[in-house]
């Protein structure tokens, strides 16, 4: 008969299983530290973040960044360019983007590139705020910093051909940025040199 932990802890086990990269060695680890080693106050602190998760955070109505308002600080700063908009495939492109603090412009987060192997379409990309964008003449440079991966390029292709018949700028990071690169990888000298050589697309 197989020995099994008790209900609660097997729960655990399953929830940290639900990770990305996590086996169950490794789920059962992290819920035997959580047991073994962590007091109540941090098991609450971590058990209320988690939950204020679907509460506090949201998806910023105009660009697709996480925020406690339903529009983000960066659509909300004033200071900034809203007539810039600088693509990328996710939140954490986004975030090591701004780590840079050159760009001065605002963010548009697509949550994903066009994958025909892993069947995801135009139609899955949020797009649609973009395209709203561009086409009430808001926008003044389309820069398409999708990764320098198969997905990334086809996805960076689709846009340009969506935005060619509007008056619309639309460049492309490309100096520093290694084929086959992922954007949240790279460290900010290299990240700055991609912005920087940014190219007519």
């Amino acid at each position: 008969m197989n020995t099994k932990y008790p209900e609660t802890l097997e729960n655990l086990i399953d929830s940290f299983g639900k990770l990305p990269g996590v086996g169950r060695k490794t789920a059962e680890r992290y819920a035997l530290y959580v047991f073994m080693h962590m007091k109540d106050e941090d098991i609450t602190d971590f058990s209320n973040a988690l939950l204020s998760l679907h509460t506090d955070i949201h998806i910023c109505e105009s660009c697709g960044n996480i925020s406690e308002g339903n529009i983000c600080k960066i659509c909300s700063d004033s200071s900034r360019n809203h007539r810039q908009v600088l693509v990328v495939e996710s939140i954490k492109d986004l975030i090591t983007l701004e780590k840079v603090n050159e760009y001065k412009g605002i963010y548009h987060v697509l949550n994903g590139s066009i994958s025909f192997s892993k069947g995801i379409s135009i139609d899955d990309l949020n797009i649609d705020s973009l395209m709203e964008k561009v086409k009430g003449g808001e926008v003044d440079e389309i820069i398409l910093a999708t990764n320098a991966t198969l997905e990334g390029e086809t996805t960076a292709k689709y846009l340009k051909e969506l935005l060619k018949s509007y008056d619309v700028k639309v460049t492309r990071i490309a100096h520093g940025l290694p084929v086959g690169g992922d954007i949240s990888y790279l460290d900010e000298l290299t990240l700055l040199k991609a912005f920087e050589g940014r190219r007519e697309y």
